[in-house]
């Protein structure tokens, strides 16, 4: 089954917001061995309404839709889809209790525009939102499924687990889809393409290879199509495990993660604590960590000594090294990392310190100079890496290559193998 998904709304168009629903969406499509062809993002207009629905018919099985379902003038997605449809708005009686007994629950006022949202289109399948006031709605037309849900993510997120999944769970499905993720470091994009390149060349049609890089990681993502599901399964399986062997000194997962998620796995599995000390990245390495549930199980806390007062206080960094070497060196890195260590009575240490720009450098440091320690169980690590003069990707270079360099370190003092 292939499925497209449509988002509607200025605010995602003008940046106001960030489209997460297609995300969401398409990752729950996936799960349920359905194919997403298309994603598309149109403004709040009839006339971009109705080309993406009509330019949808018969090119795909099921079309999600979601925003434009509200009370107010802007919400003219239902009026467009009556219009599509060759059809009208109807207002529906349970519908109206539901909204009804949505507003006296609250104590509130039920406004004309309030009871506008029981107007479905004739002929359509109610899709009943028990958490809020606008219902989705499922029609076809030709050999195609439209399914409207409301923009509210919590509200979607309701109907498609309690409603939309199911039904199209049950439709019938010719085509399975296998999936395999690789997560590698420490190679490049090029470089990384150039060592599978015979592997690659050795993909059959209906198993595609695509990469994904980041700043510092690349996702190798093997997605296979077939008849049947236990052989495409086996056959993808095959494939991912030539790239693995081929692959080993850089693989550091394969399924789907994050280098954090892998890193907090090994961490409670090892019972290993970690804390950080971050300079030039202010506090945003620990916000990758911290965004991880279940991470305090492993992660102790960090400090944001940006000032080199702040770490002679909280690290202990020597106030002759910090004269000697400044801030941005091997050696005052290397105290962060061993004086958070021993200050915080943890098994691991990152610490960072930098000039991320735009301004700042020196001809001896120029903007772009970091440098990353990690203290482990045995050895204190560091490198120098420069840069460039942005800011933003200079902080999340920093961030990501300090997750790489404590994952070398763990797999050489603890000899772990892949995620599995």
């Amino acid at each position: 089954m292939k499925a497209q998904i449509i988002t509607i709304g200025d605010e995602i168009l003008i940046g106001q917001i960030i489209d997460t629903n297609s995300a969401w969406i398409a990752t729950q499509l996936q799960n349920n061995n359905i194919s997403v062809t298309q994603i598309l993002s149109i403004s709040d207009k009839e006339e971009a309404i109705f080309n993406a629905l009509s330019n949808s018919q018969d090119q795909t099985d099921v079309v999600l839709i979601t925003g434009g379902l509200g009370p107010t003038k802007d919400d003219i997605t239902k009026q467009t889809a009556a219009k599509y449809f060759n059809t009208f708005l109807q207002r529906d009686e349970k519908v109206l209790q539901h909204v009804t007994q949505f507003f006296e629950a609250r104590g509130k006022e039920m406004l004309e525009i309030n009871r506008q949202q029981a107007d479905v289109l004739k002929g359509c399948t109610i899709l009943f939102n028990q958490y809020g006031t606008a219902p989705g709605m499922l029609i076809k037309k030709g050999a195609t499924t439209y399914i409207f849900m409301p923009g509210v993510p919590f509200e979607m997120k309701h109907l498609m687990n309690t409603q939309v999944l199911p039904v199209l769970c049950k439709q019938d499905n010719t085509t399975y889809l296998a999936q395999e993720n690789i997560i590698v470091g420490g190679i490049g994009e090029s470089y990384l393409a150039e060592k599978i390149a015979d592997l690659e060349s050795e993909l059959p049609a209906h198993i595609k290879l695509a990469y994904l890089p980041t700043l510092a990681f690349v996702r190798l993502r093997l997605s296979g199509t077939g008849a049947h599901k236990d052989d495409i399964t086996k056959e993808t399986k095959e494939f991912a495990s030539k790239l693995i062997d081929r692959l080993a000194d850089h693989v550091i997962a394969n399924h789907d993660t994050s280098i954090e998620k892998f890193l907090i796995h090994k961490f409670i599995r090892l019972q290993l604590t970690l804390t950080t000390a971050e300079s030039c990245t202010g506090g945003s390495l620990a916000a990758m960590i911290t965004v991880v549930p279940g991470c305090s199980t492993m992660y102790v806390g960090g400090t944001v000594p940006y000032s080199n007062k702040l770490k002679q206080q909280l690290l202990d960094v020597k106030e002759e090294t910090l004269s000697q070497y400044g801030a941005v060196s091997e050696q005052t890195v290397i105290e962060m990392a061993q004086g958070a260590k021993h200050k915080f009575d943890t098994n691991y240490a990152v610490a960072t310190s930098g000039i991320a720009g735009p301004t700042g450098g020196t001809p001896e440091k120029p903007v772009g100079t970091v440098w990353i320690a990690i203290a482990g169980e045995k050895e204190t690590i560091a490198r120098k890496f420069q840069f460039q003069n942005d800011r933003t990707i200079n902080i999340e270079r920093t961030r990501q290559l300090a997750l790489f360099m404590l994952w070398q370190l763990l797999v050489k003092e603890h000899q772990i193998g892949i995620d599995l």
